[in-house]
C-alpha cells in the first residue's frame, strides 16, 4: 500500500512532507510532488506535515481525485528524487 499525492498540491507543492519521510520516496515535478508507491512504506509521517491537505492513503483518495494515484505511479519515473525541504510555489489569488 501507498500514500498519493493528490489535487490540492499541484501549484503550491509544499515539502515539509519530504523531510519527515524515512524511505525518502517523494518525488518532484514542476508544480506538485509524487509520491513512489513501490518506495512508500505507508508509515503516515507525511499526511500530517501537509498544509494543504493533499496526501491520502491510496484506499482513501477521493473519488475525483482518482486519477492521482496512477499519475504518482507515472510521474516518479521521470522526475527527480526530493529529501530537503524548499520553498513552495506561490499560487495565483
Amino acid at each position: 500500500m501507498t500514500h498519493v499525492v493528490t489535487q490540492p498540491c499541484d501549484g503550491c507543492r509544499y515539502t515539509d512532507c519530504v523531510v519527515v519521510c524515512p524511505v525518502e520516496c517523494f518525488y518532484e515535478g514542476p508544480t506538485m510532488l509524487y509520491i513512489h508507491p513501490d518506495e512508500c512504506i505507508d508509515c503516515e509521517a507525511c499526511v500530517p506535515e501537509c498544509p494543504v491537505e493533499a496526501i491520502f492513503h491510496e484506499d482513501d483518495v477521493p473519488e475525483e481525485w482518482q486519477s492521482f494515484v496512477q499519475l504518482n505511479a507515472e510521474k516518479c519515473e521521470d522526475a527527480e528524487n526530493i529529501t530537503e525541504r524548499q520553498e513552495p510555489l506561490k499560487k495565483d489569488d
